[in-house]
């Protein structure tokens, strides 16, 4: 649509009139489309009077008195992120508040949103054409993003070459890149490594070996239900509706050398591998929390003492000291003394047929 943009300076004389003074200036500028929607920048000078004190009298002064430019529309941007907890909510919101401050012709609207439900959620917004301005989310979505032509490359190429390319990794450029386009299709942000936290505690007094393979996770979580009040030896995902299943079974998979492609691209869940790292990880729901579980229950498994190890990022370590925000507000009561020095940290673990592997996300915006 064609904008006509109209620069109109009005002098309005009347009013009131006060000696050797001039009445109120006003300067507007407008932009008028088509549809006669009107954005003004209105800047006034005001001419008042005062009385005032001097000298033990009583005196009248005039001065002039600049009001401040206010803008008639508003930029709003709207920031989707997955960081959905409300304390995390809350530094974003902090965040923002300082931006507006700074800046304040944009708004900034932050809605937290569901890591498993992303998609539908673009989905729904792109049927309703009422996409957000930016989403914090995982790496592994900019590819069906940016093929389905929703991902602004341009404002994310601009944004990467503008803060320099030699502060981002290759790798995770290199994830980012639009193979079609040769652009950059999101910004590479922040990231996350998954270990194993186990109640090093009690591995210690049952002389068991920290969980950094096959053999001593299985006994571990086998051996752990019954000692120290706990039910469950570990809480793994099972919820088919989250992404915490597919986090933690990717390092059994890798664990064992397990890929879900070979090198020409083709289909290969059904390598031995894969079978043995499929069955592995079945077999340790025995010793593990029953139902449906992901990253909630199994934070809250192990912050109340019910189960001795779970999957989790390094996000973890604050929620081992103050106990981790609960849905309906307020944090989980820690029931173990000093849980975070008493518990472990195991990075890496390793499969019969694999290297030693970790599991970690990166985020883009």
């Amino acid at each position: 649509m064609k904008k006509r943009w109209i620069l109109i300076t009005l002098l309005l004389l009347g009013g009131i009139v006060l000696a050797a003074c001039q009445p109120q200036t006003v300067e507007v500028t407008r932009v008028v489309t088509e549809k006669e929607t009107v954005t003004e920048t209105v800047e006034v000078t005001r001419v008042v009077t005062e009385t005032v004190v001097e000298e033990g009298e009583t005196v009248e002064v005039t001065r002039v008195v600049e009001v401040p430019a206010e803008v008639g529309e508003k930029t709003v941007v709207e920031f989707w992120t997955t960081d959905n907890e409300a304390d995390r909510v809350d530094t974003y919101e902090a965040v923002a508040a300082r931006f507006m401050e700074a800046n304040p012709n944009i708004e900034v609207r932050i809605v937290p949103i569901e890591e498993a439900g992303i998609t539908q959620r673009i989905a729904t917004a792109q049927a309703a054409n009422r996409l957000p301005d930016i989403v914090r989310m995982g790496i592994e979505r900019v590819a069906a993003f940016a093929a389905d032509g929703i991902l602004d490359e341009d404002a994310a190429t601009a944004v990467i070459q503008s803060i320099g390319e030699d502060d981002f990794r290759a790798g995770p450029l290199q994830m980012v890149t639009d193979p079609a386009t040769g652009k950059y299709a999101a910004v590479p942000y922040d990231g996350w490594i998954q270990a194993i936290w186990y109640r090093e505690d009690v591995f210690n007094e049952l002389g068991l070996e920290p969980p950094t393979t096959w053999e001593a996770l299985k006994a571990s979580c086998e051996a752990l239900p019954g000692n120290a009040d706990m039910l469950y030896g570990i809480t793994l995902g099972t919820d088919p509706g989250q992404n915490y299943g597919q986090q933690v079974f990717e390092q059994f998979a890798i664990s064992n050398n397990a890929w879900p492609f070979d090198a020409d691209g083709n289909v290969s869940m059904n390598t031995p591998e894969m079978i043995e790292a499929l069955e592995f990880y079945t077999s340790l729901q025995d010793c593990a929390a029953p139902g449906p579980q992901f990253w909630r229950g199994a934070r809250e498994n192990y912050e109340l003492g019910q189960s001795g190890m779970l999957f989790y990022s390094t996000y973890i370590m604050d929620d081992l000291v103050e106990g981790s925000g609960l849905e309906g507000g307020g944090n989980v009561e820690l029931v173990i003394p000093d849980l975070a020095a008493n518990t472990g940290f195991a990075p890496e673990l390793k499969g019969p047929n694999g290297e030693p592997a970790s599991y970690g996300q990166l985020v883009a915006l």
